[in-house]
């Protein structure tokens, strides 16, 4: 099966392209839509610009277009002319599925084309499933917040099993999305198994824009190798 990747560099996206490639399905493009605005209903805006270097050392074809609504059908119509002009069998989006107005606008745009849409771990346990990432040394920093309880010093932080504790605990007591379904946070990943290199920013700024929400801007990325372990 052919499909696409809708690839916000996350640690979603991540793990549904690991899903697509465990399944033996060709990626044939990894498709990033980068918003010029912070309020879009589907896709993320913080970092985005930088998953042409995630697809740069995954060695696939990447597709990076503009957005600059803030509708969930117009946004979709975005994702469908792409795959137009470069037909797959199916798109598929990380997350549990819990993110329903991403999922069905995407769905509502695809079905006239005959193109399946669905959530790579639909229906699976989004906190299990972090830690499991975070098991299999996924390096996910969070890229933007928009929910009480979080705050601009989450921007940049790296979740490890501590970090992914106190979100969990915060999650419990204001009643975000653990995985951030519903953009209570949106991320980016530095490293994952798939990666043979490691990416660094040299200078992350910070921008809050109101009190329960706010990104970040990463400058400056470098790509770093990655230690070969040696069998003894």
């Amino acid at each position: 099966m052919d499909v696409a990747i809708l690839y916000s560099g996350g640690k979603d996206s991540n793990l549904a392209l690991e899903y697509a490639l465990q399944k033996g399905w060709k990626v044939k493009y990894l498709l990033s839509v980068k918003p010029n605005r912070t309020d879009c209903y589907l896709f993320h805006y913080a970092a985005v610009e930088h998953t042409r270097l995630q697809s740069q050392i995954l060695n696939i074809p990447h597709i990076t277009v503009p957005c600059n609504v803030a509708n969930p059908k117009l946004e979709a119509n975005i994702v469908k002319k792409v795959v137009q002009k470069y037909p797959v069998d199916a798109v598929i989006l990380g997350g549990t599925g819990l993110q329903v107005t991403q999922i069905k606008s995407i769905q509502d745009a695809l079905l006239p084309l005959g193109i399946e849409t669905f959530a790579s771990h639909a229906g699976l346990d989004h906190d299990r499933l972090i830690e499991e990432m975070l098991e299999k040394n996924y390096k996910i920093m969070i890229t933007q917040f928009a929910a009480e309880g979080l705050n601009e010093q989450w921007l940049g932080k790296i979740l490890t099993k501590e970090s992914f504790n106190e979100l969990r605990k915060l999650s419990l007591k204001y009643g975000f999305h653990i995985g951030g379904d519903g953009s209570s946070f949106d991320s980016f990943v530095l490293d994952c198994p798939l990666l043979n290199k490691k990416i660094e920013f040299k200078s992350i700024k910070k921008v809050k824009e109101t009190m329960f929400s706010g990104y970040l801007t990463a400058e400056s990325p470098v790509l770093i190798e990655k230690e070969i372990q040696k069998s003894l």
